[in-house]
């Protein structure tokens, strides 16, 4: 029998085919070891590998197709120029284009803690040192020593639906890092600023800031890079409607 029907799907029932198995082996090992670095060394990234990110992240599914993102990449002075301009105005109040959460309740204000309090822990910052958590939120606009960052935005008009895109579009762009052995962290923190990042980076008003992703080499000796969040397991935010097929 064929292992697939004649529109590329699988038969019911039939084993995944060996090709098919390792692409999964590989999904989940990128998925299983990349983690949010926040501590870089700081050589930079060839161009032809950045380019290959970006090759793959441009495949990612959007609504209709639409492909919103737009992207600015910094590298060498341009990163330390925005890094210095970022750390002026840390002190800053948040403006961003995109509304925060109004609000984190039960398991997700818990997962949100266990989050910040390990990487408190990590890098010896207790509960009630509040200078070392603000040096520690400064790390944020210094990039985390990162020697490159990608800021992704999209346009006004898409609203929500934009960003949606756009957040599949960074997992996409950060896998695939991964599988080139770069690290990665997407930061919210930087459309806080946004205002300040449209105004450096020279883009018109109706391009609004989705996020951040810093990237670069992981630096191993860095103690922020020591902790691991966990997930959820399926069972935690999936609800079956009826019984799937046992095979």
């Amino acid at each position: 029998m064929m292992g697939a029907t004649g529109n590329g799907e699988q038969a019911r029932g039939e084993p995944a085919s060996a090709e098919a198995a390792d692409a999964f082996e590989t999904l989940d090992r990128l998925t299983s070891s990349r983690y949010s670095c926040r501590g870089f060394l700081p050589r930079s990234v060839p161009r032809l590998d950045i380019e290959r990110i970006l090759l793959l992240a441009q495949r990612t599914a959007s609504w209709c197709n639409a492909q919103p993102w737009q992207v600015v990449i910094t590298c060498g002075e341009e990163t330390e120029r925005f890094r210095r301009r970022l750390l002026e105005g840390a002190a800053g109040s948040a403006e961003p284009d995109f509304a925060w959460p109004r609000e984190y309740r039960d398991v997700y204000l818990q997962r949100r803690r266990e989050c910040g309090f390990a990487l408190y822990r990590s890098v010896g910052v207790t509960r009630d040192d509040r200078e070392g958590r603000a040096r520690q939120e400064r790390e944020n606009f210094r990039l985390f020593g990162a020697p490159h960052v990608a800021i992704v935005t999209s346009p006004e008009a898409l609203g929500v639906y934009g960003a949606i895109d756009c957040g599949a579009y960074v997992s996409n762009f950060m896998l695939a890092a991964s599988g080139l052995g770069i690290a990665c962290i997407a930061q919210a923190s930087l459309a806080s600023r946004a205002n300040l990042v449209r105004e450096h980076l020279g883009l018109p008003p109706d391009r609004l800031i989705v996020c951040g992703i810093s990237f670069g080499y992981e630096d191993p000796q860095h103690p922020a890079n020591r902790f691991r969040t966990v997930r959820a397991e399926p069972r935690d935010a999936v609800t079956w409607l009826g019984e799937p097929d046992a095979d």
